[in-house]
């Protein structure tokens, strides 16, 4: 599964923790420049997730990326961009996901 991630500066180990998940990081857009305010823009091509970091990002930023998300019908994850609110989200998210990190997110959703 390919993501769009939107927020933060740097990534850090939040590609390896995706990977247990079976997400890849397709891209990366830091949500700083003015430009990714701008309404109306698709995202890019082979994207079925999109991660956004709320601590890292504006409203206008999250609702563009949001609404081309929900333009494309494909799946948002909001978070803030730490290693245990990003798998909390993922296992609400994507209950499969069990089958890549051992039943992991399982003990979690008490």
């Amino acid at each position: 599964m390919n993501a769009l991630i939107v927020g933060a500066d740097r990534l850090g180990n939040i590609p390896d923790v995706l990977g247990t998940f079976g997400i890849r990081v397709a891209a990366h857009v830091s949500g700083r420049d003015s430009s990714h305010q701008r309404r109306g823009a698709s995202l890019p091509s082979g994207i079925q997730i999109v991660i956004l970091f709320t601590d890292f990002i504006g409203h206008n930023v999250m609702q563009r990326f949001r609404d081309a998300a929900t333009r494309e019908k494909v799946t948002v994850v909001c978070c803030r961009r730490s290693v245990c609110a990003l798998q909390q989200a993922l296992g609400r998210c994507l209950p499969e996901c069990c089958r890549y990190c051992g039943n992991a997110c399982e003990a979690r959703r008490v």
